[in-house]
């Protein structure tokens, strides 16, 4: 098939997942083509089954803001037509699923019909998407997809909950590739960041409110007063610069390594013994997927997705969200001890196999064809 895959190339978890789907399915040998404003920062170099088309936005006076979905929709015909594309895959259905639909239209009009997947990944349902100036966009939009998934249960019933969608959901949950993470210890060069004697906590994200930011400052400003601990920080965003001064003001400033955005996810997971994730909403948890599938236990909330991938007493432990004290017993209880941080970095590595990318992208593949079989 050729396949066009179009999502955000940022740091984001829809731009992660999108890439790793798009390079799975270029290693099954299918033609896929990412049509974005710029390279996704996890695709690296392109191969032979992989093309990046860039959306070029003009910039004129007239417009306050540029408009990207025009740009895009144009894009995506230009590339549909010119590459002979089979299926279009948009992640997030704002702007993407909107654009999607214009240029289906636009190619209607030349006798081209194309079916468009549309996977709903999150915030572009419940934060942005239920704003009213865009609800009624982002409902026309998943309507007329030819097949709508989610990343979660979750998030599935949030749909539901939220628009008025006649379409069914698909849930095909986000995944991980085992085969890239099998790192020996040897590899990690921990002493960089720790030394023997002390755990290594770790939280990754876009550094925004809904992470809860200043929770996992509290809870590790516990769990270095039990447990002798480094806490790595990896990511940047709106709650960065609140969240140093904390550590400042709780005298941990020297215990706190803030390390900014980062290519070296798995080195640095690599490092730890425990992941926090109190956040006060995910639509999957893919950063506690991917903790996980480097044998990194999970302290986390149980909203949203989340406890479908964080299983309590195997892979780690789910509070309340901002149950800070809860969190903290949990992650001094993993910590404290030698033979239970074996145990659940066993147990986190077993169950994140369930999510492998060989288990997922037949999921995708079978619903690419599905929907070429409802316009043939």
């Amino acid at each position: 098939m050729n396949i066009a895959i179009v999502c955000y190339p940022t740091f984001g978890g829809s731009g992660v997942v999108a890439t790793e789907l798009g390079i799975a399915l270029a290693k099954l040998n299918h033609n896929v083509h990412f049509i974005t404003y710029k390279q996704p920062v996890r695709l690296g170099l392109l191969s032979p089954n992989i093309h990046f088309h860039e959306v070029n936005v003009p910039e004129y006076p007239l417009f306050h803001y540029q408009p990207y979905e025009l740009a895009l929709s144009s894009k995506l015909v230009d590339t549909i037509k010119k590459y002979k594309i089979d299926i279009l895959h948009v992640h997030y259905a704002i702007p993407h699923a909107y654009a999607g639909y214009m240029a289906k239209e636009m190619l209607a009009e030349e006798g081209i019909y194309i079916p468009m997947v549309t996977t709903l990944h999150g915030t572009d349902i419940t934060l942005v998407g239920n704003h009213p100036y865009y609800k009624p966009a982002v409902t026309f939009s998943i309507n007329n997809s030819d097949i709508v998934t989610s990343v979660s249960e979750s998030l599935k019933e949030d749909t539901l909950r939220l628009f008025d969608i006649k379409k069914n959901i698909e849930v095909v949950p986000n995944f991980i590739d085992a085969n890239q993470r099998k790192t020996n210890f040897t590899d990690c060069q921990r002493e960089l960041m720790a030394t023997e004697s002390e755990r290594i906590v770790t939280h990754i994200s876009n550094f925004r409110p809904v992470k809860r930011i200043t929770d996992i400052v509290d809870i590790f400003y516990n769990i270095q007063k039990k447990v002798p601990a480094k806490l790595l920080m990896v990511g940047d965003g709106p709650e960065r610069k609140p969240a140093e001064q904390k550590c400042k003001d709780l005298g941990i400033k020297d215990k706190v390594i803030f390390l900014g955005n980062s290519n070296e996810i798995d080195k640095i997971l690599c490092f730890s013994d425990l992941f926090l994730l109190p956040s006060e909403r995910e639509s999957f948890g893919l950063a506690a997927l991917e903790a996980m599938v480097n044998r990194v236990p999970v302290i986390s909330s149980n909203a949203g997705g989340i406890p479908e991938v964080n299983i309590q007493g195997v892979s780690g432990y789910l509070s309340d969200v901002g149950n800070v004290s809860e969190m903290s017993e949990n992650s001094i209880r993993i910590l404290q001890d030698h033979k239970t941080l074996e145990k659940f970095k066993q147990g986190a590595f077993d169950n994140a196999l369930k999510f492998d990318i060989s288990a997922i992208v037949p999921l995708y593949i079978d619903l690419y064809e599905s929907a070429l079989e409802s316009v043939s």
